[in-house]
């Protein structure tokens, strides 16, 4: 009988420490949650991706380099396509 008593008694303080252990991780997340009210979200900004006319490399549009004829990713295929 005093066994049972002994696991009972146990369990009921393992019970009770993870119960105050819980909350104060509750209570630490809560307050280190970064506080997003009265701010607008900025969304992320977009680049064109576009490929050059010779080799078909991709690459940002302000990277690359443009004339009348098309989109270059360097000056030797800008040179190349024009002669």
């Amino acid at each position: 009988m005093k066994y049972l008593l002994i696991f009972g008694l146990t369990i009921a303080v393992i019970w009770l420490w993870q119960g105050k252990r819980r909350s104060a991780l509750t209570e630490k997340a809560r307050q280190q949650k970064p506080k997003t009210q009265g701010r607008p979200r900025q969304l992320p900004t977009t680049t064109e991706i576009v490929a050059c006319d010779v080799c078909s490399v991709h690459l940002p549009r302000t990277e690359a380099l443009t004339n009348g004829r098309g989109v270059y990713c360097s000056e030797a295929h800008r040179r190349q396509a024009e002669g």
